[in-house]
């Protein structure tokens, strides 16, 4: 494990991979940390020099009070990739962490090698929705609301056929401090990246998975749309968290991705 102070707080990260070649950055989503790109990091790791980090309020990083916005995450990845050395990076962002690399595709687009978008939209929910989501957490703390993102995350046939499996990524999203929740709840909430979208120049794959019930195929696809010369695809069989679902899948997409704009 490594930590470093970057933006003011201090953020978990881990390095892996081939230190000499292109950095490869993820991203994480709303109520996970790193863990979620266990099976999707070693098919990167001889050519890549591979960079996780948990997101502010989540993981083993500072938790800072609520509420939190879009910005303050890129100031924060910006700051620890600074920090790393790295000037130049793909960038594969999961939910809320693909907001953050749609951000950062406009805010630095020099720093962007590439984009893998993955289950994330320009825009994901409503005020109201959001404001609901972080009123239930406030009350009840995040099991008031986590057997609904389960099933948003999960398909039913891995909640059923990887029980075990389910239940410690139940663990991990209890675990997440109900203030880096709302926190991060209230970036998502204010964002609307929609203008932004026209403007990335970075090339671009977005992902979805099939029965996505946060950001459903069709909100992917009409992001991917907003997006000069974004491609789009399809897993199959796949919720909210296709890198734990579906990983074989998801690698081969973001290979083929990288092949293309000739990183690999």
């Amino acid at each position: 494990m490594a930590f470093a102070r970057a933006n003011g707080i201090v953020l978990h990260y881990q390095v892996l991979g081939n230190p000499d070649g292109p950095a490869l950055v993820f991203v994480n989503s709303l109520g996970s940390d790193f863990r979620i790109w266990q099976d999707i990091v070693p098919a990167f790791l001889d050519r890549f020099r591979v960079v996780l980090y948990d997101e502010r309020g989540h993981g083993l990083s500072d938790a800072p009070p609520a509420p939190y916005t879009i910005d303050d995450h890129v100031d924060d990845l910006l700051a620890l990739l600074d920090l790393l050395t790295v000037d130049r990076a793909a960038f594969v962002g999961l939910s809320v962490g693909g907001m953050i690399g749609q951000r950062i595709a406009v805010r630095a687009p020099e720093r962007v090698l590439a984009l893998t978008l993955c289950c994330t939209a320009a825009k994901i929910g409503t005020p109201e929705t959001w404001a609901e989501r972080i009123a239930a957490v406030e009350n009840g703390g995040i099991e008031a609301v986590v057997e609904g993102v389960l099933q948003r995350w999960f398909t039913p046939s891995f909640r059923r056929d990887k029980a075990e499996a389910c239940a410690g990524w139940r663990n991990m999203l209890v675990r997440t401090p109900a203030h880096g929740y709302t926190g991060t709840c209230a970036s998502i909430r204010d964002a609307d990246l929609t203008m932004d979208a026209g403007r990335i120049a970075a090339p671009t794959l977005c992902v979805a998975g099939d029965q996505d019930g946060s950001t459903p195929p069709d909100l992917v696809r009409h992001t991917a749309g907003l997006i000069p010369n974004a491609h789009f695809e399809l897993i199959e069989s796949a919720g909210h968290i296709p890198c734990v679902e579906q990983p074989a899948v998801l690698s081969k997409l973001i290979n083929r991705h990288l092949q293309e704009v000739g990183l690999v």
